[in-house]
């Protein structure tokens, strides 16, 4: 069985990050957090395919895994089979790069699809409620159609299908590829789907365990909820400092390096990355911080992800995914709770979007420098290379390389003329400490 790690997308939605399947959560990106799930459900021989923005780093974290660039990334999942699977004979299985699933759902797909009669098999997660999916319609086992967002009350099953499919005869999903219309290039893996059904016997796996999938920012707020009910007993690094006032308490993982300083507080499930400072009575509690940062005095981080080189002072960030060589100014807050405590809505260009979630915080792509006492709006997204001058209240996105400040009570919104140092512009700061 050979399987397809699909990674092509460009991540538009995933604004103000850049490439999620790259993005570090708990110690490991969401690339690595797939190739651990596949190698623990057996499966070796795994293909990346991916574009030039993302191609050349997956390759460098495993080497020893063959790749396929996608040469038109406008065609969507049709295009990276398309250049993927010719010549392919045996087996194999088409993964979707942001679908986090359990192992055990992978093995199960393989023994379905090794079944009597079986040309293949879909998994698909049951749903107790409506998700705008894709539903199988079956007869019996077999799967008949899928039904793209049939509307609530319009299921024809409880079985939304997951991106992990397997095509015994991947030459005649090809051919079904080719035969697609190229203006389908949205839907033209599942309009060659649409035609196989007719033709092939399809399986569905039905499938209840974790599903986490990642298309915009803040979905890696409950994924990182699953990563760290993962982590089942406390693991400090013999290099990491911990003083004998602060507390650790839970599963804490403190990797390399890592310092606590007095009266700090760390509340597990939670995973301090390398040569981390936690500064004297911060607390952080069920988070993921980064490499190389430092969570200073009196900062309190609460279910949040932060990625390398993000710094604060006396900060509160709550139901946050922080991007890289990020620096909060003392004071600065984030809301993360509507007044009226209902869900939090966020724009992905002119639409709002409903998160599903009643505390999130912010989103704050990578080099960008919060003043003092800045506040943020709850479901806020700063794009990256922005800086925000001080005392400003942030109610609205923010675009990338953008200046912030207030000027005669109101806020102005200006084109960014300076960036961010590099982090290591900062060791000089960081060895004062």
């Amino acid at each position: 069985m050979k399987a397809f790690l699909l990674l092509a997308g460009l991540s538009k939605r995933f604004w103000p990050l850049t490439e999620k399947s790259l993005f570090p959560i708990c110690g490991k990106t969401l690339l690595e957090i797939q190739i651990e799930n596949l190698r623990a459900a057996g499966i070796q021989d795994i293909v990346f395919i991916g574009g030039k923005h993302n191609l050349d780093r997956a390759h460098a974290a495993y080497p020893d895994l063959p790749t396929v660039e996608q040469k038109d990334l406008s065609l969507g999942m049709r295009g990276a089979l398309l250049d993927a699977l010719p010549n392919i004979k045996e087996p194999a299985m088409i993964v979707g790069g942001n679908d986090v699933i359990e192992p055990a759902a992978y093995s199960a797909l393989i023994r379905e699809a090794q079944g009597k009669d079986a040309n293949g098999a879909l998994l698909a997660k049951r749903m107790e409620t409506y998700f705008p999916g894709g539903y199988l319609e079956l007869s019996g086992e077999r799967i008949v159609s899928i039904v793209e967002k049939p509307g609530e009350g319009k299921e024809p099953s409880d079985l939304v299908t997951i991106v992990a499919h397997v095509h015994n005869d991947p030459q005649s999903l090809l051919e079904a590829l080719k035969q697609t219309a190229k203006e389908s290039n949205d839907d033209g893996y599942e309009r060659a789907l649409a035609t196989l059904f007719g033709s092939k016997i399809y399986h569905a796996v039905p499938y209840e365990g974790a599903w986490h999938p990642v298309k915009y920012p803040w979905h890696l707020l409950p994924l990182l909820q699953h990563e760290l009910s993962l982590i089942k007993k406390p693991l400090i690094h013999p290099t990491a400092v911990v003083h004998p006032t602060a507390v650790i308490e839970g599963n804490v993982i403190l990797e390399e390096g890592v310092r606590v300083f007095a009266h700090a507080t760390v509340v597990g499930p939670c995973t301090i990355g390398k040569r981390s400072i936690v500064a004297n009575n911060a607390l952080v509690r069920e988070s993921s911080v980064g490499d190389d940062c430092v969570i200073g005095y009196s900062t309190e981080i609460k279910s949040s992800v932060l990625a390398s080189h993000v710094w604060t002072h006396m900060t509160y960030i709550g139901d946050s995914i922080i991007g890289s060589n990020v620096s909060f100014g003392g004071g600065s807050l984030t809301g993360n709770l509507r007044l009226d405590e209902q869900e939090i809505a966020s724009f992905v260009g002119k639409e709002s979007i409903a998160t599903g979630l009643t505390k999130f915080g912010c989103v704050i792509g990578d080099g960008c420098r919060l003043g003092i006492r800045c506040a943020l709006n709850p479901g806020m997204k700063i794009g990256k290379e922005t800086f925000i001058s001080g005392g400003v209240l942030i109610d609205q996105d923010v675009p990338d390389h953008r200046y912030v400040s207030m000027k005669g009570g109101e806020v102005v919104v200006r084109e960014n003329r300076t960036s961010a140092p590099p982090p290591a512009a900062r060791n000089v700061f960081k060895k004062a400490i």
